[in-house]
């Protein structure tokens, strides 16, 4: 686990940051967030591909499925402190949609289509 907290103050390259946040990516492993301080919004895609946002505060976990198509930002208080949570390494790449190639995808569209 690590802890980053998102607010102009203490995130290095902040601008460059929350626009990296909020680009619409997978990840190859599961993402999970428990939120320790502070608020703002995760945006996943439902089945037909709308956007469904996820407002988490502080005592909120969630975690995002290998190979969901997401995004984070913050909301007008600019201030997010979160654990990141993950098994062995943290591996951090984002892969900008679209990343459809992916197995990690692949796998996220059969459970979704076992659940129909």
């Amino acid at each position: 686990m690590d802890i980053i907290t998102i607010c102009k103050d203490k995130l290095p390259n902040y601008e460059e940051k929350i626009k990296v946040f909020y680009e619409e990516h997978l990840h190859l492993d599961d993402e999970i967030r428990y939120i320790l301080d502070g608020s703002g919004y995760f945006d996943v895609r439902d089945k037909e591909d709308r956007w469904i946002r996820i407002f988490m505060e502080k005592g909120d976990m969630i975690t995002l499925p290998a190979g969901i198509y997401h995004r984070f930002s913050l909301d007008e208080q600019n201030y997010v402190k979160a654990m990141r949570l993950f098994v062995g390494e943290p591996v951090w790449t984002a892969y900008n949609r679209p990343a459809d190639h992916f197995e990690a995808r692949g796998q996220y569209l059969e459970f979704l289509a076992q659940t129909a």
